[in-house]
């Protein structure tokens, strides 16, 4: 039996409960049996990018972050905005890819979970740095799915049909992307 592509699950928010999350575990709930999410859960513990320590060996949180990126067949994002553009721990995250090319041609897209007319700082500065990685961006995966508080069951996982069947159609274009690139 083939091994099921996996979708790396990327967070740029500490909060706990976060929209951000919410999406990412909702896009966990609707994946099909055939494809494998994994969410990243190691924000908080990477260090403060430094060049001085992008040299083998890397530091530990950052070794981690790498592994997970090559692991994965495609990336999925979900970040909030912060003074008009990426959260420092998740910009640094960004930074520490940019010396690795784990994520160089790897199909990625982002959900931005803001509010109607917000996000889009995020937006364009997530683009300028997985510009930078080398990351294959999947324009049509790229969407937003604002996040209604009163449609999230207490599983923390959206309700709505329609924002459910649109994540299901992210993985589905990114889980086609790598098959594509995996064909060559």
């Amino acid at each position: 039996m083939p091994t099921p592509p996996v979708i790396l699950l990327l967070s740029g928010s500490l909060r706990s409960g976060s929209s951000n999350e919410t999406v990412l575990r909702t896009a966990q709930a609707v994946a099909a049996s055939e494809v494998r999410t994994v969410l990243y859960g190691g924000l908080a513990a990477l260090p403060h990018f430094n060049p001085d320590d992008d040299t083998d060996p890397l530091p530990g949180p950052v070794a981690e972050l790498r592994a997970a990126i090559d692991g994965a067949d495609a990336v999925l994002v979900c970040t909030p905005e912060y003074a008009g553009t990426l959260p420092g721990a998740f910009k640094n995250l960004l930074d520490w890819t940019v010396g690795g090319t784990e994520i160089c041609d790897k199909p990625t897209a982002w959900v931005n979970a803001a509010a109607p007319g917000r996000g889009q700082g995020a937006e364009a500065t997530l683009r300028t740095v997985l510009g930078y990685t080398g990351a294959d961006i999947v324009e049509p995966a790229c969407v937003r799915i604002p996040v209604d508080r009163n449609a999230v069951g207490p599983d923390g996982v959206i309700t709505d049909p329609g924002a459910r069947e649109q994540l299901g159609r992210v993985l589905g274009l990114l889980t086609g992307r790598a098959a594509e690139a995996e064909r060559g």
